[in-house]
Order: structure tokens, then C-alpha cells, then sequence
């Protein structure tokens, strides 16, 4: 007879309703298989090539296209692993100079290794349902995390390998919640080595490891596990950089990794405070054209950031900001965060500092991606059903953030199927969770502010309806008045960046003050789990 750990492990392994949304999940995913590619698919393919053609000791100069290795040496060595098969399948998806191969072979393999590799995800998914305080809530977030629009828009349809990273980053929060601590830091070492974007995380890390398992509550030092996990570290980290280090190619690597010629926001303004402070400096260069005004212009200002291309932004009216400026104020608000992890360093506090950590860093940060929003939504989606106040600010967060990434869709039927996707995702989640943690207004104030968010939820309808009609109305009128060149062809990008952006940065004023405002005997349902 097997003990009843070893039966409850299996019935969570082999739950009927897990077999059916990875099934069904599959199959929708291949459907997908002929759907829009970004040029990031071209990249990957462009990856396996490299890290098979070519010796090591090539694999961060080569510049045989533009798309060169600017990944870490894990995902580098993860390339090369999925370049073996590929090259018995159909030698040229690996041909070095076979440049733009869009033939079925690729993208049936390319497509493949996406879902297989996803599998990462839904297995720490599935493992985050055991020993949870509250396992039919918790079946719920895994299940929508597994069938995240952010996960199918970016890599079924654009095409990224997000899933398998998130699946380590979710391995190695859930040995954290099950008091694993050294495999915690180990897997985020990991991570780290796959893609250097998580580091946005590595704050939360570091002070969360540190007092907790390095650091005894009475502040004495275990030398015992803070040597062990630092040797862990410098191990993970040996095993990816000592072969370029002994090249002495460290440097050359490093330039791949961080490029800081690029400027401050993306071509497609990921909708962070960045994009506000650029819209309005936008307002007030049109305010200063229509008006006389005596502001001072710059030249230089009046032709950036309105034109949908990569490079520097140049503000026409308000001062430019530089680096140094998004690294203060993105080390000044982790910081806040991280003093009250020190001084309650228990799993629902590093969860949501590790949260507030990359949130700050996506709102603030240089150069951010419209992508990166997955660092907000994954981990914060954990926290959805801790009580209302965390599950308003999900809701905020996620319905800013999924909407934020339809743009990178811009094909008919995959804008149809990426809005149907995400509203059917949505209400799937919305409907069960907030019976669960629906909490009436407290007070007018509260009702209020319900009211306000409410009414910007609503907003996301009118901003749809906008967006999806803008080119139907612009190509009636060019083909009336004749093509103009106003540059509003970029219109609906810049609202839905604005619109958006204001829904997250709503979002993370909510979650930090609940993280730094909550009764700190207060700990929600994670409480149980130190």
C-alpha cells in the first residue's frame, strides 16, 4: 500500500482536468503552427545555426547577419542542444548563411520545441497545487498561468521560449515556498544564465536569501549555508562563464549582453512612466508650436520618439533623461521594498517584493521592452487570490499589461485571435477568484476609488474599438484627401502605451502600498508556508 503522500502526489500528477488543458492547449497551440513570426523567430533559428556551425570560441563575434547571440552562455548552450535535431531533421534550418529559412521543416521544429519545452512551466505549476494552503484556488492560478495570453501571444505567435524560462523562475519560487531555500538560489543562478532580464529579480533575491538562510532570526551568521549557497553560485556561474573566461572572451560577451547605445524607450513605447513623461512632453511640443509659446524647444527633440523607430529619445520640451537617472530611481523604490523584506523576510513578503522588484525595474528601467511585462504579471498572479486588494491590483495590472501586448500582433486574424483569447482567459479566471476574495467598500472613499478603476476597465473597450477602427478611418481619408505624412499612422501605438501605462503604474502604487501599509501579523493565506 503506498503511503498517502505518494497517492496524493500521484493524483496530482495525473489530475483528469490537467490532462485536458494541456490536450487542448496543445492542439490550439499547433493550430497555430502557420500563424504570424516575428523577426524574433528568424533570430532563434539564426541561434541554433551559430552555436552548430561555428566553434565556441565564435559564437559571441559572429556577425554573419544582424541577428547575433545576445543571450547568456545557458541559453547559448540550449541552442546548441536544440541544434542537434534539427540538423537530422533538415540540415539547412542550421545553415550559417541561410538566411530568412521559412520552410515547414522550421517552423514545425522551431514551433515544437516551444511547447515541449513549456513543459518546464506547467510541471513547477502543477507542483505549486501540492502543499498549497488552498489547492482548488491554487488549480485555478496554475491553470491560468499555464494558458497565459502573455505566454501565447509572445511565443506561440511571435515566437520566444518565455514558458521555459518562467518555469524555472516559478521552480525555483516554489522551493522557496516549500523552504528549500538552496535550490531557490541555485535555479534563480540559473535563470540568471539563461537571461540576464531577470536580474530586474536579483534584488529580492539576494536580501530574502540572506536573512533568511544565511542569517539566523537573531542575525548571526550560519556559515554553513552561506557558504553552501554561495559556492552554488559560484559554481553555476563558473559552468557558464569559465569557457569564455578562459578564451578571454568576457568582455566581448559582456558587450553582447548590454548594449547601452540604445535609448530610452523602445520603438513601440513599452507602457511604463517613461511613456507617460514622453507623452507628455509630446503635449507640450504641440502646445508650444500651436501657441507661440516661448518654451524652449529642442530641435533635435522634435522628430524623436514619434517616428516608431529603434534609437535615442530626444525630448523636445522636458529635460532628457538619462541611464543614471532610471538606475536611481529604480535602486531608490527596490530599496524601499527590500527594507521591509529584511525585517519580514517570509515567503507572501518575498513573493510580493520580488513582485515590486520587477515592477520598479519595468516602469523605471532603460531601454524596457513592451515584453517584460511577464516580470509583473507571472509573479503578481500568484498573489491574485491572497485577498481583494491584491486581486484588484491583478486585475489592473493584467488587463494593462495582456491589452499592452496586442500590438505586437498586427495581422488581421491574429489580432481577432489574441482579443477572443485573452477576454475568454480572463473571465475564466475573474468569475471564480473574485467570489473568493470579494470584499464590499469599506467606506465612500473605497466605493469611490472602485468606481474610478471600474470605469478605466471599462476604458480598455473603447481603446479596442479605437485602435481596430483607427486604419479603416485613416485609409478612407487618405484615399479621399490623398496620403499625408502627419505621423499618426503611430497614434494608436502612442494611446495604447499611454492607456496602458497608467494602468500599471496605478497597479504598482496599489501593490506597494498594501506590501509596506499591511499589518505586518497580517500574512493571508501564505501565512502557513514560511
Amino acid at each position: 500500500m503506498k503511503p498517502e503522500s505518494d497517492a496524493s502526489s500521484s493524483k496530482a500528477w495525473l489530475d483528469p482536468s490537467a490532462w485536458d488543458i494541456l490536450i487542448l492547449s496543445t492542439v490550439f497551440k499547433v493550430l497555430l503552427f502557420p500563424a504570424y513570426r516575428s523577426t524574433d523567430f528568424e533570430v532563434h533559428r539564426n541561434w541554433l545555426a551559430i552555436t552548430h556551425s561555428l566553434p565556441i570560441s565564435q559564437w559571441y563575434y559572429d556577425t554573419t547577419s544582424e541577428w547575433t547571440l545576445d543571450y547568456p552562455p545557458f541559453f547559448a548552450y540550449f541552442e546548441k542542444l536544440l541544434s542537434i535535431p534539427a540538423s537530422f531533421i533538415d540540415p539547412r534550418i542550421v545553415g550559417l548563411n541561410n538566411l530568412n529559412y521559412d520552410s515547414w521543416s522550421v517552423i514545425l521544429y522551431q514551433r515544437t520545441t516551444v511547447i515541449i519545452t513549456e513543459l518546464v512551466l506547467g510541471a513547477a505549476l502543477l507542483r505549486f497545487i501540492r502543499g498549497a494552503v488552498d489547492p482548488p484556488t491554487q488549480r485555478i492560478i496554475s491553470a491560468s498561468l499555464f494558458l497565459h495570453p502573455g505566454f501565447l501571444i509572445i511565443d506561440h505567435i511571435h515566437f520566444q521560449y518565455n514558458g521555459f524560462m518562467f518555469g524555472i523562475l516559478l521552480w525555483s519560487i516554489l522551493m522557496a515556498r516549500d523552504g528549500n531555500k538552496l535550490a531557490s538560489g541555485i535555479l534563480f543562478a540559473v535563470l540568471l544564465n539563461f537571461k540576464h532580464i531577470y536580474m530586474y529579480l536579483a534584488p529580492a533575491y539576494f536580501v530574502y536569501l540572506l536573512r533568511s538562510f544565511c542569517l539566523s532570526p537573531s542575525g548571526r551568521i550560519e556559515i554553513k549555508n552561506f557558504l553552501a549557497l554561495a559556492n552554488a553560485v559560484i559554481a553555476v556561474f563558473i559552468a557558464s562563464l569559465a569557457p569564455f573566461a578562459l578564451m578571454g572572451q568576457i568582455q566581448q560577451l559582456f558587450s553582447r549582453l548590454f548594449p547601452f547605445t540604445r535609448g530610452l524607450n523602445h520603438a513601440y513605447w513599452a507602457p511604463n512612466a517613461w511613456a507617460l513623461i514622453t507623452a507628455v512632453d509630446r503635449v507640450l511640443l504641440k502646445y508650444a508650436k500651436s501657441s507661440g509659446s516661448n518654451l524652449h524647444i529642442n530641435t533635435a527633440g522634435v522628430v524623436s520618439t514619434s517616428r516608431g523607430l529603434v534609437g535615442d529619445t530626444v525630448f523636445a520640451v522636458l529635460p532628457n533623461v538619462k541611464p543614471l537617472h532610471t538606475f536611481t530611481i529604480t535602486i531608490a523604490l527596490q530599496s524601499i521594498v527590500l527594507i521591509k523584506l529584511w525585517f519580514h523576510p517570509t515567503y507572501k513578503s518575498f513573493l510580493t517584493a520580488l513582485t515590486l522588484c520587477g515592477y520598479a525595474s519595468y516602469l523605471f528601467g532603460w531601454h524596457v521592452h513592451e515584453k517584460a511585462v511577464l516580470l509583473i504579471l507571472i509573479p503578481l498572479s500568484l498573489l491574485a487570490a491572497e485577498r481583494h486588494a491584491y486581486f484588484r491590483t491583478f486585475v489592473i495590472a493584467t488587463v494593462a499589461g495582456v491589452f499592452s501586448l496586442f500590438p505586437l500582433l498586427f495581422t488581421p486574424a491574429e489580432s481577432v485571435i489574441e482579443v477572443i483569447y485573452s477576454i475568454v482567459w480572463f473571465a475564466s479566471i475573474y468569475l471564480p477568484l473574485s467570489k473568493r476574495v470579494y470584499e464590499f467598500p469599506k467606506s465612500l472613499s473605497y466605493v469611490i476609488l472602485d468606481l474610478f478603476e471600474k470605469t478605466y476597465l471599462g476604458g480598455f473597450v473603447l481603446l479596442q474599438i479605437f485602435v481596430a477602427s483607427f486604419p479603416v478611418i485613416a485609409s478612407w481619408k487618405s484615399s479621399t484627401d490623398g496620403p499625408s505624412s502627419n505621423g499618426l499612422e503611430f497614434l494608436p501605438l502612442m494611446v495604447t502605451s499611454v492607456y496602458c501605462a497608467i494602468g500599471l503604474v496605478w497597479g504598482f502604487m496599489r501593490l506597494i502600498f498594501i506590501y509596506l501599509h499591511e499589518d505586518t501579523t497580517y500574512q493571508g493565506q501564505l501565512s502557513t508556508i514560511q
